[in-house]
């Protein structure tokens, strides 16, 4: 069979949980686990972890766990991928081989808690949260904390999660001297800023690098 023939049945196997097709391709050719390599640089766990597919994830790790560890063009793991898809199942079997990609950063300064709050996946956060808090201090770019992203994309829920593990980091400014406040202001995220003026330790009069406070609360939203 042509080595296209084989990966193509190999990517249909990964991407809809043909576990009988894959076990018997791989057992045909063993090296194929860790050989093949499909668009943007993706392995097989990229592959199974983007459609969800857990039973694939599971028979590719007993195989070779290391795929794990693996990055694809855009530097993202399977880790990555689990987390801004919102696959639970997945990115835990995933942290149990390899945790330190907790901290392994994608070619947007992003490691997996950071994906997973801008897409507002907030069982994954609890998950990696569960696991250890320091990958979630991590700064991105201009000195923005994940919470920062989390006003950015509006994700209140998991801004919700995050400042209930984090109290502490809601008063954090980035490298402009912009707090979360600010940000929500500038961005128009009204349910946001109407969750922050709540909190006590948020100073509304705070200046940024610019000199400007948040001047004016927004009508309270419906």
């Amino acid at each position: 069979m042509a080595v296209e023939a084989v990966e193509k049945k190999l990517y249909n196997a990964a991407s809809k949980g043909d576990v009988t097709t894959l076990v018997h391709l791989l057992e045909e050719d063993p090296y194929l686990v860790h050989g093949v390599s499909f668009p943007c640089s993706r392995n097989l766990l990229h592959i199974a972890a983007m459609h969800g597919q857990t039973f694939i994830v599971e028979q590719v790790l007993k195989l070779n766990p290391q795929l794990a560890c693996n990055s694809d063009s855009q530097e993202s793991s399977p880790f990555h991928i689990a987390a801004a898809r919102g696959h639970v199942e997945i990115a835990s079997k995933l942290l149990a081989v390899a945790p330190e990609m907790c901290w392994w950063r994608n070619k947007q300064g992003m490691n997996p808690i950071h994906v997973a709050a801008m897409n507002g996946n907030v069982e994954i956060l609890e998950l990696l949260l569960e696991a250890s808090c320091f990958p979630v201090m991590e700064r991105l770019h201009r000195g923005q904390t994940v919470l920062h992203l989390c006003v950015k994309h509006g994700q209140l829920r998991a801004l919700k999660v995050l400042v209930e593990k984090l109290g502490d980091l809601v008063c954090t400014k980035d490298d402009d001297g912009d707090t979360l406040l600010h940000l929500a202001v500038r961005c128009t995220q009204l349910e946001i800023v109407e969750y922050l003026v709540e909190i006590k330790v948020l100073k509304q009069k705070t200046r940024n690098g610019m000199g400007k406070t948040v001047i004016a609360r927004p009508p309270r939203v419906q």
